[in-house]
């Protein structure tokens, strides 16, 4: 195999182990929120639409935070590459902390819905700006270990997000769902501020205000008709309402980057062949987990009759699965300096347990059912954290945040996207096939078979677009694992030495924009 020559950075400090451990720490109570509030509000939503007298509005509270959520993740990459990450992180910390307690206190739906927006701000810097911050302070041929645990975090939060939530609901009240974020983001920020010591010298650079107005828009404006059209599992005149202005300020967005002084994202960046298979392996396999996956708590609930808490126990081989491959590979990384096996298989592993999954039934045992699951999560761990490495480590430093960014806004967008489709697929095929069902089965089997066969259909329609992820992987570059972040390292007391005119501190060299293309 051949690998194409190591991307150059600037040297760096580097930091010691034990460091490394605690800012990993804290970084990992950053994600852990944004992660666990993906799912853990999900268990919740009926008893809050039940309260408040407003089913009608059940799907907003979701919809609201994957907005601001989405939408808000390219402007945190590139401010965090301007002003610096930490202070970034922290203030993404504040914003979601703050949206977590208006939520808790809201005394309406159009409050909560408010608020889950606020919270969503803030998440959208949580998780791309802990990967960032890992970028700055581990070199990448390291950095494969210790992505590892970011992996499993992600894995743990997004499975056991629905038990936690149960569990609130039953023993306590679902404004505990929201006030739960709070010690642990008190904690994070905390050992953020005591352990994270990035230098960082702020350059002179314009915030570009009519891209991110742009995209913020136009992406928004996306997401509200995709939903709109998954809701009513069909395209509706909302969803063109929503649709045509969204994906005209999209184009006009991409027309506006190649004019702009400081853009948002940077379009050269796409000429990097790292970085666009990527984005585009993040966009479909958003679209395949969070599209696909989403319907198994359903299954759980409505066809096996199972609580929302022990649904939440059933998905516990899907996150076995991911931390066994996500641990393992990322040390695997490190040990043998390459990646791009990893998200081949990957991926090749994530369509063999969809399609296991096709075969889902109304009575399918609970080990077969165990078995699909450890495939699906195997497959998810050897490549997830991998594409943001293979990103990371294919562009300069100063496109880290941007960059990672990116991963993050295209895998999130993917899902978003996904769910629409493929739940309008459920909800099309339910819908034509539960008279059949309940004809030939009775009316208390037949709409269970009905939404089982829905389920399948999705699950089928996924297949192409999984395998199609599994194709797109064999065009991922090799570029060689560097041996130091080109990031500033940690501060210490003594004042570094005064570099030549021209050079960076310490007499760092810049660094060019990106890998040589191909």
């Amino acid at each position: 195999m051949t690998i194409a020559p190591e991307a150059p950075a600037a040297p760096s400090t580097e930091y010691t182990h034990r460091q490394i451990m605690l800012v990993m720490s804290g970084l990992m109570m950053g994600m852990l929120l944004a992660a666990l509030d993906q799912t853990i509000v999900s268990t919740a939503l009926t008893t809050i639409s039940r309260d408040f007298h407003r089913l009608d509005l059940y799907s907003w509270v979701v919809t609201s935070y994957l907005l601001t959520s989405t939408a808000s993740t390219p402007l945190y990459g590139k401010i965090s590459d301007v002003f610096g990450r930490k202070r970034i992180f922290q203030f993404a910390i504040v914003i979601f902390l703050i949206g977590s307690a208006l939520s808790g206190l809201s005394q309406n739906m159009y409050q909560l819905i408010i608020f889950r927006g606020v919270q969503g701000l803030g998440a959208g810097g949580l998780m791309t700006l802990a990967m960032a911050i890992v970028g700055d302070v581990i070199p990448p041929r390291e950095r494969g270990r210790y992505q590892g645990y970011f992996g499993a975090v992600f894995g743990v939060a997004s499975v056991i997000g629905p038990l936690v939530g149960g569990f609130l609901v039953d023993e306590a009240s679902w404004r505990w769902v929201f006030y739960v974020n709070l010690p642990i983001g008190a904690v994070a920020l905390v050992v953020i501020n005591r352990v994270l010591q990035l230098d960082h010298t702020p350059r002179r650079s314009k915030i570009d205000i009519l891209g991110s107005a742009l995209i913020v828009s136009g992406v928004s404006l996306l997401l509200v008709a995709v939903q709109d059209a998954g809701s009513a599992a069909r395209i509706t005149t909302a969803a063109w309402a929503y649709g045509i202005p969204g994906v005209i300020l999209i184009v006009a967005f991409v027309w506006w980057e190649t004019k702009a002084e400081e853009p948002i994202i940077p379009l050269r960046l796409f000429r990097n062949r790292v970085f666009s298979v990527a984005n585009v392996l993040a966009f479909i396999t958003g679209a395949v987990m969070f599209g696909a996956l989403i319907f198994l708590p359903q299954y759980f609930q409505r066809v096996r009759g199972i609580s929302p808490t022990l649904s939440g126990l059933r998905l516990l081989p899907m996150l076995a699965g991911m931390l066994i491959t996500s641990i393992s590979s990322g040390r695997l990384i490190s040990k043998l300096g390459r990646y791009k096996a990893f998200v081949v298989a990957g991926t090749g592993i994530l369509a063999v347990g969809l399609g296991w999954m096709t075969t889902i039934g109304f009575q399918t045992s609970g080990w077969l059912l165990s078995a699909m699951l450890f495939v699906v999560g195997a497959g998810l761990g050897l490549f997830m954290q991998t594409l943001v490495l293979a990103v990371q480590n294919s562009i300069s430093y100063e496109f880290m945040g941007t960059g990672t960014a990116a991963v993050t806004f295209f895998r999130t967008l993917g899902g978003a996207v996904g769910a629409a489709v493929l739940g309008a697929i459920l909800l099309e095929q339910e819908k034509t096939t539960t008279i059949h069902y309940v004809t030939r089965y009775g009316p208390s089997v037949g709409p269970l078979q009905a939404f089982t066969h829905g389920m399948d259909r999705a699950f089928l329609y996924a297949l192409p677009v999984a395998v199609l992820s599994f194709l797109l992987s064999f065009l991922l570059r090799e570029v060689k694992l560097r041996s130091a972040t080109g990031a500033p390292g940690p501060r210490v007391e003594a004042q570094p030495a005064a570099g030549p005119a021209g050079a960076g501190p310490a007499g760092q060299t810049p660094v060019p924009a990106v890998e040589p293309l191909l």
